[in-house]
Formats: structure tokens, sequence, C-alpha cells
């Protein structure tokens, strides 16, 4: 089945100062305009080309060899890959046995380079049997090339050849990696060019990862194809992409600058990162297309239920009436957990009961509470996990972001706020051709 969005809650008089119909109405043509475009210039993401799957599946007699794949990548390079994993895998899934996960791989995503974390990951893995899949677009990464580094260092310290456990993904013609892939013969994949690494996971990027742990990739894929088809009907109440970005920049305008995305499964833990990054990277722009300075966008914020429910609601209930809330329900789980009868009166009314009964109920009474103090949200609700499902959700928060930029004037395809950092930080590491001095602060305030 597919994905069911109920804006419901965004609409007056179900919610107090919510959308109205003149509200739509004022911006339903901008809207419109956004989905043609869309329509008539497909992003490159959207394309969904076949040869992204077929190289992967070119590598399958290869990749079956491994008992463990380990991706080295950060941002999009990692969080597509960790999303993936999560919610269409079970959460104990790297602590089964070969057996149990039916000799697919496990699948660890080193998108960090916290020496206690890469650590962690390196201790739990047998070389002999490990794939490292290095990702980085531009080859030039400062965190994914020292992981590399340090997988191939431990590699050949093992008499290990890093050629038969180093996969390279990385762009097409050129960068550091790709320039190891032709020197020295490593496999490869592509990372097409017109494609961001925010926007990246259903191309090799993620799917290399997903097929190596048993996910069908394909009914990935066709999610995803049907969500983008979805998101080029010209009528906003069909088009659940145009109504995301439309009724957010309508709350935006409002004052509402915070979109929580709160997730009833532990499962959708990284999908909910996934989508922070997607959110903050591409809409959190200095100036417009004009090259005027706007400052605008959405601040993205995580939650998970009903574990959050005791940490935030509180806030977004009574606290500042600046956020849009989304829900992800999760209507059938994979495993069940009943409730037992304890002969106490106090908590009888849990007796025989499933664990899910109480997580939906929990997720209907935050979105009910929500309702009644005047805070906006909406809901996006999974009949269960499946890969077609997931494919559908990135498809359309794609699009959506795609038409969000649209309606700002900002080109959310760029990242111009991430690069200076880059810089200092080759500078700091001595990179040639970079410098940059830390300037002397005039005033400091250190407590020890």
């Amino acid at each position: 089945m597919a994905l069911k969005f109920d804006f419901s809650n965004l609409f007056e008089p179900n919610v107090s100062d919510g959308l109205t119909e003149k509200d739509i109405n004022d911006v339903e043509e901008k809207v419109l305009e956004a989905v043609e475009n869309f329509s008539e210039n497909t992003p490159d993401f959207a394309k969904l080309e076949r040869r992204w799957i077929d190289s992967v599946k070119e590598l399958e007699d290869w990749i079956v060899n491994f008992d463990t794949v380990v991706v080295l990548g950060i941002g999009g390079s990692g969080l597509g890959n960790l999303a993936l994993h999560y919610s269409l895998r079970p959460l104990n899934w790297n602590e089964m046995t070969k057996e149990e996960r039916n000799g697919y791989a496990r699948v660890f995503v080193v998108d960090n380079v916290d020496p206690d974390f890469v650590s962690s990951i390196l201790e739990r893995i047998d070389l002999k049997m490990t794939l490292f899949n290095v990702i980085s677009k531009s080859g030039s990464t400062a965190e994914v090339m020292a992981n590399y580094s340090i997988a191939r260092g431990i590699l050949e310290a093992y008499g290990l050849d890093p050629r038969e456990h180093i996969l390279v993904t990385t762009d097409p013609e050129k960068g550091f990696l790709r320039k190891i892939v032709k020197e020295e013969g490593f496999r490869s994949l592509e990372i097409p060019p017109g494609v961001g690494g925010r926007f990246s996971v259903l191309t090799p990027v993620g799917l290399l990862s997903a097929m190596a742990e048993g996910i069908d990739i394909e009914e990935l894929h066709e999610g995803a194809g049907d969500a983008f088809e979805k998101s080029m009907e010209k009528d906003v109440f069909k088009n659940p992409s145009a109504m995301i970005a439309l009724t957010h920049y309508l709350y935006l305008k409002k004052g509402k600058n915070i979109s929580v995305m709160m997730a009833y499964s532990n499962r959708l833990t990284y999908l909910v990162d996934w989508y922070r990054q997607l959110w903050a990277e591409s809409l959190g722009k200095r100036c417009n297309l004009k090259g005027e300075e706007i400052f605008t966008g959405q601040t993205p914020v995580k939650a998970i239920g009903a574990t959050d429910q005791h940490s935030q609601i509180q806030l977004y209930n009574e606290g500042p009436n600046d956020k849009v809330i989304t829900f992800l329900r999760v209507e059938k789980f994979d495993r069940e957990i009943t409730i037992p009868e304890t002969g106490r009166e106090e908590i009888s009314y849990l007796s025989r009961k499933r664990l899910s009964d109480l997580l939906l109920a929990e997720q209907t009474g935050t979105e009910e509470s929500l309702r009644e103090n005047g805070r906006p949200n909406m809901k996006v609700v999974f009949d269960k996990l499946t890969p077609y499902n997931v494919g559908q959700f990135f498809a359309y928060y794609e699009a959506a972001t795609a038409f969000m930029g649209y309606l700002l004037n900002i080109n959310p395809f760029d990242q111009p706020g991430v690069e200076l950092g880059k810089k200092i930080t080759f500078a700091l590491m001595g990179r040639e051709g970079y410098e940059y001095k830390v300037k002397e602060k005039s005033k400091k305030v250190i407590i020890e």
C-alpha cells in the first residue's frame, strides 16, 4: 500500500489560526509553477536511472563473499545508508548470526571521525570478511579520506589486498578517488554528477549497502518512481509533495520557523535524521536567487515517540507557537509483544493489550493535545515498513524540498554555508593550498 498523508490538523477549523482556503488559493499558482518546472526540467535525482540498479547488481557475485559492509561516508553519503538500514532491517540486525540474516551482510556506517566511534566498529569486524565502501563525490572529503586511509592501512598491515576489500563510490570522471580507481584498479560505482549528496540515497550511494543486506532495491525504486510521478500531479490536493511544500511555506510566513518530525517507531530514527539534513542544508540560505540577503529556512528538529513525549511535548504544547509538527506513524509492526495480566487493578487497563496499541494510542493522544492547543501538525502513515513505502518517503520529501526552494526563490541544491568550515579545516590540518589564521579573540570568557 501507498503512504497516506493527513494534512487535516494544518487547517481551520481543526486547529486555531490554521490555514484557510484563501491561503491556499493565494499561493497555489506558484506551487503549480514549481510542479511544472519539476516536470519539464526533472532533476537528475528524480530520474531513477535503471543503470543505477544495474551497476550495483553487477557487483552482487562479489558482494556475497562478505559478511560485513562498512560504509565510509558522511552527510548524505552516510545518512541515506543509515536510513535504509534502520528502517528496513530489524534493529538487532548487526547482532544476528549469518544464518539468522539468511546469509546477507551486516552493515555499519562510519559517518564521523570520533576515534572512540571508529574504533568501536573496527573492533567488531573480521577484516577478511569485510568490504569497505568509500563514498565521496568530490573524493576530497576530509573525514571520508581519513577513514579510507585508516581502513587501507589496517588491511595492508594484515597482509590483505585493499583492492579486494575496498569499493570506491565517487564521481565518474574527477577527484582523488577516481584517480586511484584508474591507477590502482579498485572496483567502483558512480555517483551521478548532477545528484548532490543529500539527494543520493536512491543512487548507487544507497543501493549497494541495501542490496548487500537483502533489501529489495527494485521495490525501493518502484515506490520512489510512483511518488515522483504523483509529485507531478497538477491538483495540489492530490500531490503530497506540493502540499508539504505549500503548507510549510505558508506556516513559515506565519512565523513557524521550526519543522519538527516525530517518528513513532525507533526504526524510523535515521529516516528523520535524513529529512533533517535534506530540509536544513537545502533550504537554509542567506541569499535568494537575485543575490539579496533573506536569511531564510525552517529549522528541522528530530523527535521520537513515545520517548520525547517525556522530554519535548511540554514545550510544543505550551511553549512558543513557532513549530509545524509532522508525525510518522506505522500501523503494522514486524514484531509484536502482548502485555501480560499482572493481577494488579491499577494497571489492569494494560493487560492483554499489544505494545503497538499503546504506542499508537500515545501518538493519537499527542496529536490531539497539540490540536487542542492550536499547534499545527500533520501525519505520514506507513501501513508497514517496506522498501516500496520507504522509497516513496524519500521521493516525496526530495520533491517537496525542490518545491519549497522554488517558493522561497532560493537554490535548494547548493550549500555555500558549509564550504568555509571545510576550508578552515583543511588549513588547520596543513593541506597545501589552504591558508587560514585563527583570529585572536579580543575578549575571552573561559572557565576551567
